[in-house]
C-alpha cells in the first residue's frame, strides 16, 4: 500500500511540476509573443481556468506527500519526504501571498480596463512564478529520490 502511494504521490507532483514549468517557459513565452491583446487574453483566461484548478493541486500534492511522510516514517527515505512536504508547503504559502493576488486581478482584466502597470504586474507574476517552480522542482526531485 505504501508503494501505490509513493508512485502515486510522485506522479502528481510531477505533473503539477510539468504543467507549472510549461506555463513558465512554454506557454507564457508564447502569450507574449502574439500581437495585439490577443497574448493578454490568453493569460486572463489562464489565470480563471488554472487559478479554478492549481489549488486542488497544490493542497492535494501537499496532502499526499504528508500522508506518505506519516506513513513511511520508519522506512528509508522518509526524511527526505518531510523536506519535500515543507517545500511544497512553501509553494502554497507563495502561491497564496505573492501569486494568487495578482492571478485575481488578472481574472478580471479585458483591453478596455488595463491598469497601468499591466506588464509589470505580469512580469512580476513570472518572477515569482519561476521562484516556485524551483521550489517545487525541488520537492518532486525529493519524492523522486526518496523512491530509491
Amino acid at each position: 500500500m505504501l508503494n501505490a502511494l509513493e508512485i502515486f504521490t510522485t506522479v502528481i507532483v510531477g505533473l503539477m511540476v510539468g504543467v507549472e514549468f510549461s506555463v513558465a517557459f512554454v506557454i507564457n513565452p508564447i502569450l507574449n509573443g502574439l500581437p495585439g491583446g490577443n497574448g493578454l487574453r490568453g493569460r486572463t483566461h489562464g489565470a480563471r481556468m488554472l487559478g479554478a484548478l492549481m489549488p486542488f493541486w497544490y493542497i492535494g500534492s501537499l496532502v499526499l506527500s504528508a500522508v506518505w511522510a506519516i506513513a513511511g516514517r520508519h522506512h528509508h527515505g522518509a526524511g527526505l519526504v518531510v523536506i519535500a512536504a515543507a517545500l511544497l508547503i512553501l509553494s502554497v504559502i507563495m502561491s497564496l501571498l505573492l501569486l494568487v493576488p495578482i492571478n485575481n486581478r488578472t481574472k478580471t482584466w479585458t483591453t478596455e480596463n488595463l491598469p497601468v502597470d499591466w506588464k509589470e504586474q505580469m512580469n512580476r507574476w513570472d518572477r515569482f512564478h519561476y521562484v516556485r517552480v524551483a521550489v517545487i522542482i525541488a520537492a518532486f526531485t525529493l519524492l523522486v529520490t526518496a523512491l530509491t
